[in-house]
């Protein structure tokens, strides 16, 4: 099986509505990826299907919980979910923030060479990243600890904006020690991904 053909009948699996262009596109963006990842070591993944499942299939999982009109995606490394989304929804401004160097010259590259008018790609450290307006939503798939997430950006998000944290499994020791309201727990499916994966939905209303 080809990367175009697991990538369209993952989007058809999870029910998602993805155009053909678009996905063009999300297949050019992975092949960037392999190609600076022999290089600049941007990723584990080395497999080039386990790429479409691993990066590109578990990032659209989140595109239907997507109401934002601004989104940041904190430390994105190679650009997920971030680069993803910004493809997938052209409406959507998207920054991605990293505090590596090659992650954000590689993301730089990827909005150059795709021509993705709405993604900015910042290089610093997110607790030091003083933007002109704050974000409807700040998502990240690299976290491992809620409220160190929520801690580091609290900064930066609008008045009943959205925290969305990509997760695997979700424990109940992290949620109850968070000053917000009740979480949202969202299970998500991955088509080729047997490993359990949720979105955890907050809203910055206290």
């Amino acid at each position: 099986m080809t990367q175009a053909e697991l990538l369209a009948a993952g989007i058809a699996e999870m029910g998602l509505s993805v155009s053909s262009d678009t996905q063009q596109k999300l297949l050019s963006y992975i092949g960037l990826l392999q190609k600076w990842n022999k290089v600049y070591n941007l990723t584990a993944v080395r497999d080039t299907l386990e790429m479409v499942t691993l990066h590109l299939l578990d990032s659209l999982s989140v595109l239907p919980y997507i109401q934002a009109k601004s989104l940041l995606d904190v430390g994105s490394g190679g650009g997920l979910p971030g680069i993803v989304l910004a493809i997938c929804l052209p409406q959507l401004k998207v920054t991605t923030i990293d505090a590596v160097q090659k992650k954000v010259i590689f993301m730089r590259q990827v909005k150059g060479e795709l021509g993705l008018d709405n993604l900015e790609v910042v290089h610093a450290r997110v607790e030091n990243y003083r933007p002109a307006e704050k974000f409807d939503a700040i998502i990240s798939r690299a976290f491992s600890e809620l409220g160190l997430f929520i801690g580091l950006t609290k900064h930066l998000i609008k008045e009943n904006g959205q925290w969305l944290a990509m997760k695997g499994q979700v424990l109940q020791d992290e949620l109850k020690d968070l000053s917000l309201g009740p979480a949202q727990i969202i299970p998500l499916m991955v088509a080729g991904l047997e490993a359990r994966r949720h979105l955890v939905v907050l809203e910055n209303n206290r």
